[in-house]
């Protein structure tokens, strides 16, 4: 061996500079009495990802400056340890007019005190959640550094996240003299993303021939989530170590000289399903959205169906049942099997559970409206009725108590409107906003499934899995009265919203056209609604967050 690397995989905060510090050097101490001489964290590690329109305020930038100097200062003492942070440089030279960029997305490698060498990011992404060209210019330089103690020194190629996948940066690394890449990263999760990098990577060893360290963020951050699931790549692309997925890790890689080329070794964490990412995804993304935000805990109302029972467990695993409160408030067409499972449920978890039957309200309500709808049918007005009460007494305990409420839509109901603006959708975090109905499902079954607390039993009652979903706001209803099998919608929500098929090429593939025409309308006429939606868990490569941006006045059809 000549080198031992640490990849830093760290959950950081966006704007505690002087706490990420803390953390990086920390990370780093740990990893120079483990005998690394090379430390790689995340991309923008100081400042964290992503700090949005923070970058344009010289303030910031400013405090990142600090930050980076006070790292280095706090290593100095560890020699020939080299660590690499990731941090924002430049700022605006601003006219009355116009704002001239000279901001960078950066890197700078520290080392016994000094800033020896400095990277700009050369490919900005600017698409799905990506939106770098606002804030930083590209850079236009190389930068390969050197490593390791005298006599066994290495030549590393720096790289941020999307300069890896392009050939050119890697391949100007190669001919400037590196030994081996260097990639700091922080790229949002969705299903499947952490084989596509890994896949994605292999294609750069196998084209520039060297070996590949790969540093991934991890942690939540308002609607995204990053996995970690940092790596290392041989040169000839086989897996060299893996870190585990959604956990801070500290990867050890050895780097050892051989007649070909450097040989990297360490720990490889198994592969996971889809699954178990969906799950460890939700659960990273409220413990660090409610822990990150100060919030004493959450509240939700628990139905008795199976998007509040998914939620209701999803938040026991992250924050932990004493963090945790369900209310049911019953109507008069709550199914008495619905407080029943919910009561069982909630035993189950052992959270607080209380019930505040919405009667009262709910006839009151119609009393003072009685005037003005007199003569009139009962409709989707009294439905929504029930479901306003429900969002107005969770936000009142929110309000009293500090509890942030969790909202219980699914990304089936927020496409096409089955759901109450100020009623189901009142609250401050939506969990689930991007699991499709078919989905919530599949992960419900997988959670009771599998038993990471050791407790002997599953969290979420059959019944609550296997009878039809209804909103219970009128008498016998069920979703699929208002809308298509979850099958065929989930089907066409996928293929038009996440993929951009055309309504022709639904047809064509076999949908009903008039399953068509209504799925894709309704999802046009609710943009409205999904505006005032709570942020919620990115988990797919498009969710109604920062990856839809749809006008609400619009008369496209296709």
């Amino acid at each position: 061996m000549i080198l031992k690397i640490c990849v830093a995989q760290l959950n950081l905060v966006v704007g505690d500079m002087t706490g990420n510090a803390q953390k990086i050097v920390a990370a780093a101490r740990s990893a120079y009495q483990q005998g690394a001489r090379l430390v790689l964290t995340p991309e923008l590690s100081i400042c964290g990802y992503a700090a949005e329109d923070l970058f344009l305020r010289q303030a910031f930038t400013r405090a990142c400056d600090d930050a980076v100097k006070a790292v280095a200062a706090a290593l100095a003492d560890l020699k020939d340890l080299s660590v690499v942070v990731g941090h924002p440089t430049g700022g605006d030279q601003r006219t009355r007019s116009v704002a001239v960029q000279s901001r960078f997305n950066s890197a700078s490698v520290l080392c016994e005190g000094r800033v020896v060498a400095t990277y700009a990011k050369r490919e900005l992404p600017n698409y799905q959640v990506f939106d770098e060209r606002r804030y930083f210019t590209p850079g236009q330089e190389v930068c390969v550094f050197e490593a390791g103690e005298p006599g066994e020194r290495i030549q590393v190629g720096l790289l941020i996240c999307e300069d890896a996948w392009f050939e050119r940066p890697a391949l100007d690394a190669a001919q400037a003299g590196a030994e081996l890449l260097a990639v700091i990263n922080a790229s949002p999760f969705h299903v499947g993303k952490g084989k596509e990098r890994e896949q994605m990577m292999r294609q750069r060893v196998l084209s520039c021939g060297l070996p590949l360290v790969y540093a991934h963020l991890v942690g939540g951050q308002d609607e995204v989530v990053f996995e970690g699931h940092s790596f290392a790549l041989n040169a000839d692309g086989s897996l060299a170590g893996r870190a585990p997925s959604f956990v801070e890790n500290s990867l050890l890689v050895e780097a050892s000289q051989t007649p070909a080329a450097l040989q990297l070794l360490a720990t490889v964490a198994p592969e996971r399903t889809p699954e178990a990412d969906l799950w460890d995804a939700l659960v990273l993304g409220v413990h660090d959205y409610i822990g990150k935000n100060g919030f004493p805990g959450v509240l939700l109302g628990l139905s008795g169906g199976i998007d509040s029972a998914l939620v209701l467990a999803i938040a026991v695993d992250a924050l932990g049942r004493d963090r945790v409160r369900a209310v049911m408030m019953p109507s008069p067409y709550t199914a008495d099997i619905s407080w029943i499972d919910a009561r069982d449920m909630a035993n189950r978890l052992g959270v607080r559970y209380d019930e505040l039957s919405i009667v009262p309200e709910f006839e009151a309500f119609k009393a003072t409206l009685s005037g003005e709808f007199k003569g009139l049918a009962e409709d989707a007005t009294e439905e929504n009725l029930q479901a306003r009460i429900r969002g107005t007494l969770l936000m009142a305990l929110s309000n009293k108590f500090g509890s942030i409420v969790l909202t219980t839509g699914n990304k089936s109901e927020m496409a096409t409107g089955y759901c109450t603006l100020y009623g189901d959708m009142a609250g401050g975090f939506a969990v689930i906003k991007d699991l499709a109905k078919t989905t919530v499902f599949r992960l419900a079954r997988w959670r009771n499934a599998h038993d990471p607390h050791g407790t002997g039993q599953a969290p979420i009652p059959e019944r609550i899995i296997t009878r039809p979903p209804s909103a219970e706001l009128r008498p016998d209803q069920t979703d699929q009265d208002s809308l298509p099998p979850y099958e065929v919608l989930d089907a066409i929500l996928e293929r038009y919203m996440e993929n951009d098929e055309s309504i022709e090429q639904l047809i064509a593939a076999g949908f009903a056209s008039a399953d068509v025409e209504r799925v894709t309308r309704l999802i046009k006429i609710n943009e409205y609604k999904r505006r005032q939606s709570p942020v919620g868990i990115r988990l797919t490569h498009r969710s109604f967050g920062k990856d839809w941006r749809y006008p609400i006045t619009s008369r496209f059809r296709a």
